[in-house]
């Protein structure tokens, strides 16, 4: 280790994804100096394990952040937006995981495949990592934007439960038990009952287990969610294209981790699957496969694409499905890669 690798401060690293991007820094290429974790009073004082060390995790302070180079932030929207701010004034760059600061427009909203570019101009010091469903699919499409110009997209996702974090997670199994084995699914209702018996508050809007449910996110105007208010926004800020028309349908499904999309992507150019496959195969952070499936993706740090299809009606569009591990690239990676970016930055390699 030498004095010029920057140091480096995970807040929130006791979480789902926090524990995630613990497991990045030991797996990837070690440009780290001292390595903080930080977290809420409830867990500060656990140790955890990072490079094969145990470490104490501090609490959340304003003087965990002194003579940190970077802090990446994986917490809810609250407490980034609190926080971040803190860090950034004690000279941190900071990566930040929630929605806190993605449509500030002095804040980079980056991919590091698709604009690693934009990494270095943070006048606030502050960098987002965009939605795990935007992540799901941007890296693919910015590869065919490179290439062909992308000027519309119809997208309908596949949302995994812990999009909605552990308690997505603690409620599909607890609906998966209620309904295993009792032969239902032929009457809804007793779909229902067999869940309403589980009692307590469900992230969901509607039983997950044995269905799918048409909404994700919360409601905004007009009858959208911010789900897919996501999928639009953040889409245009990273491809650079203000004006991009996107539509999108968000959709919870029984899957734990590991989201997928169904992509219609319309391009300025004439666009056919061979040469769509050759640019996909070329592209770093993604695999051409026949058929992905989130069972087949999760636990895997690339954006999958299969089932490319040229559009019957129209030569400039293409249909494809796309499937990435929510929790690894969706969050984890990208928010790493990020700061690696900024760690090769300060120390200039």
């Amino acid at each position: 280790m030498s004095a010029a690798e920057p140091r480096l401060a995970i807040v929130g690293a006791t979480g789902a994804v926090g524990s995630v991007v613990r497991q990045l820094v030991t797996e990837r290429a070690d440009v780290w100096g001292e390595i903080r974790l930080v977290a809420s009073a409830r867990s500060a004082g656990k140790t955890l394990p990072v490079r094969g060390e145990q470490v104490v995790v501090a609490e959340l302070a304003a003087e965990v952040f002194d003579d940190v180079d970077v802090a990446v932030f994986d917490v809810p929207d609250d407490v980034s937006a609190e926080w971040v701010p803190v860090a950034a004034r004690h000279g941190a760059v900071c990566v930040d995981n929630s929605g806190a600061f993605r449509m500030d427009d002095e804040v980079p909203l980056v991919v590091p495949e698709v604009n690693p570019q934009a990494a270095s101009n943070r006048p606030r010091g502050i960098i987002a990592n965009p939605n795990c469903t935007t992540l799901s699919m941007i890296v693919a499409l910015g590869a065919l934007h490179r290439e062909f110009v992308l000027q519309g997209l119809v997208v309908a996702s596949y949302q995994a439960a812990s999009g909605a974090g552990q308690p997505g997670i603690d409620r599909l199994d607890a609906e998966l038990q209620a309904v295993a084995g009792k032969g239902l699914g032929s009457s809804t209702g007793d779909v229902r009952a067999a869940i309403e018996a589980i009692g307590g508050d469900s992230p969901f809007p509607a039983p997950l287990a044995m269905n799918v449910v048409p909404w994700a996110g919360s409601a905004k105007d007009d009858g959208w969610t911010s789900e897919e208010l996501k999928v639009r926004n953040e889409s245009r800020k990273i491809l650079g294209l203000p004006g991009l028309a996107v539509s999108a349908t968000c959709v919870r499904v029984p899957v734990i981790t590991t989201h997928s999309l169904a992509v219609h992507a319309t391009f300025a150019d004439v666009v056919s699957v061979g040469r769509a496959v050759a640019v996909l195969r070329d592209a770093p952070g993604v695999v051409v496969t026949d058929l992905p499936t989130p069972v087949d993706v999760v636990g895997q740090d690339p954006t999958y694409v299969g089932r490319i299809r040229q559009a019957l009606d129209d030569p400039h569009s293409l249909d494809l499905f796309v499937c990435g591990d929510n929790l690894r690239k969706g969050a984890a990676l990208n928010t790493m890669q990020i700061a690696e970016l900024v760690a090769a930055e300060i120390t200039g390699r």
